[in-house]
């Protein structure tokens, strides 16, 4: 049995999983406080299936606080960083590209030393020790503990980041330290900036999951929790302390591995309908797309994994304006059961839209009734102008079409899966689709993708195939990956390499390849769910 759960903007949802059977779902409005969100989704599940706890095998969560904290700028910890570079890269110095307030509020302590690597691990100057002891020693004077250190093409040999790393924890032993070549790809700032944010958001980490914890003591649930990652899969507890960046777009990736699950399908674009965005994605071997190009966090660029997602401001809460004709992006969000026509409020939403258009749009525990989605009083809406109806609707799908066409790679038709809460705002045709799945459950996709998910990890390097063979570095790169996934929890005999990608790069001597290798693996000590679920295939 698992459970799984899913912090969004509007709702919090949860599922309980026996296997490949949905035992009972929940949908609460997402509270400020995360935890006690969590809390009640968790609560109204266990009373609804009426289970032991003591049956639970693990609890998988996914959540935006993270991510929250940096694009509120709350809860973040000063950080210094340390770049080993010298004399190169003095032009670009850390943060540079940062926000001037956020930089303020993490501090832009920066510090520059000699080191660092070419692309083929030849060093770009030698280690010198003792100017990173004189750089420690200041920042153990300036009272911070919260450190990130980069080198160049750290990813290709990462050892001078390491030996900073001793050096600073024997200036200061209670030092918070992050490497950049754990976190980031190939890219001197963007992962730098990773390791940054990473950083500062450690001690909000560690008070977050503490509460996770606190939340299932409470409830009595001893198993071991998991929250899930920017790829659509999960690491344990303590390494989400570690690493709180990897969570940043666990949302769309629960989503996305969900709508996998549920309809049996490995490729498509998954259309992702909530109460207040459209998030749109695409499943490569049942897995997100990841993003070629650096990624903005609250003004911030990385290069971690990250999915290629694009969001439009669309769902069940999207205002309507009538004249001039304008859906979203403005939305009365969580506040909807609240403010919408249809539950007794004075805000034109649409879902007021859909319900007086009277699609016959089957939903998760919902009813057709006379034509009409059985939601709030359709009676309220029964006279709103047929023609805004109509040319509202119209405009949705044109949205939606309009974000699937600019996800895809090729102008041939594909399948495209239709979760979420928000998904009744389909009502056509997809231009462009084969065909449009709505799967079982397509309510709580992005829960059901957090209880199935597997533990992954990667290598993104670069390697000099005039120094060994293609096969002696795709054999390094996989074992990279699998070691990576191990330590997040996975079992090491059940971790499989997924992808495998390679990327000559022609304008470097040496005959340099990049080298980019993904594998998965179960949770160890959790049985994996089996695969497949019930679909339902029409508009």
């Amino acid at each position: 049995m698992r459970i799984g759960i899913d912090v969004g903007g509007t709702n919090t949802d949860a599922v309980l999983m026996d296997g490949t059977t949905v035992v009972s779902s929940t949908k609460t409005p997402t509270t400020a406080n995360v935890s006690e969100g969590i809390a009640a989704a968790l609560r109204d599940v266990i009373a609804d299936s009426g289970i032991n706890t003591a049956s639970i095998d693990g609890v998988m969560i996914g959540t935006t606080h993270f991510t929250n904290a940096v694009v509120e700028r709350k809860h973040l910890t000063p950080t210094a960083c340390i770049r080993l570079g010298l004399p190169a890269t003095v032009c670009l110095p850390p943060m540079v590209d940062w926000p001037l307030d956020l930089r303020d509020i993490v501090g832009g302590n920066a510090h520059l030393a000699h080191g660092g690597h070419e692309f083929d691990g030849r060093e770009i100057s030698a280690f010198e020790p003792d100017e990173v002891r004189d750089i420690a020693e200041k920042i153990k004077a300036a009272g911070l503990k919260a450190i990130a250190i980069s080198s160049v093409f750290s990813p290709v040999n990462s050892i001078f980041e390491e030996q900073s790393a001793e050096i600073v924890r024997s200036v200061i032993p209670d030092a918070n330290i992050t490497l950049s070549s754990e976190i980031g790809r190939i890219g001197l700032l963007e992962r730098e900036n990773a390791a940054i944010m990473n950083s500062c958001l450690r001690q909000l980490a560690a008070r977050t999951v503490d509460g996770f914890k606190a939340a299932l003591d409470e409830l009595r649930i001893t198993s071991p929790f998991y929250i899930s990652q920017n790829d659509g899969t999960l690491m344990n507890a303590d390494f989400a302390k570690e690493y709180p960046v990897l969570t940043f777009a666990s949302g769309p990736t629960n989503s996305m591995r969900g709508a996998a699950f549920l309809s049996g399908l490995k490729d498509a674009i998954v259309v992702d309908v909530g109460g207040t965005t459209t998030d749109i994605g695409v499943l490569q071997h049942g897995f997100p797309r990841v993003a070629a190009l650096a990624v903005d966090i609250g003004g911030v660029r990385t290069n971690f994994r990250m999915p290629d997602t694009y969001s439009i401001g669309l769902g069940g809460g999207s205002l309507i304006q009538e004249d001039p004709l304008k859906v979203g992006p403005r939305s009365v969000g969580y506040e909807l059961t609240e403010k919408a026509l249809v539950f007794g409020g004075d805000v034109l939403t649409a879902t007021d839209i859909i319900v007086a258009g009277g699609v016959s749009t089957p939903r998760e525990g919902g009813s057709v009734e006379g034509g009409a989605l059985n939601i709030g009083d359709s009676n309220v809406v029964a006279d709103l102008d047929s023609g805004l109806v109509e040319a509202v609707q119209a405009r949705i799908m044109e949205m939606i079409a309009i974000a699937v066409d600019r996800m895809k790679t090729s102008a041939t038709p594909v399948p495209v899966i239709v979760v979420g809460g928000g998904s009744i705002l389909v009502t056509g045709e997809i231009e462009g689709a084969s065909e449009i799945i709505k799967p079982d459950h397509f309510p709580v996709a992005n829960a059901i993708g957090a209880a199935i998910a597997q533990v992954g990890g990667e290598c993104d390097r670069i390697f000099s195939l005039a120094e060994l063979s293609r096969d002696e570095a795709l054999d390094q790169a996989k074992q990279e990956a699998s070691d990576r996934a191990v330590n997040a929890g996975a079992a090491a005999a059940s971790v499989d390499i997924v992808d495998v990608e390679e990327v000559p790069l022609a304008y470097l001597p040496g005959n340099a390849t990049r080298i980019m290798v993904k594998a998965v693996g179960d949770l160890r000590g959790v049985l994996p769910p089996g695969e497949g679920g019930g679909v339902e295939r029409g508009a």
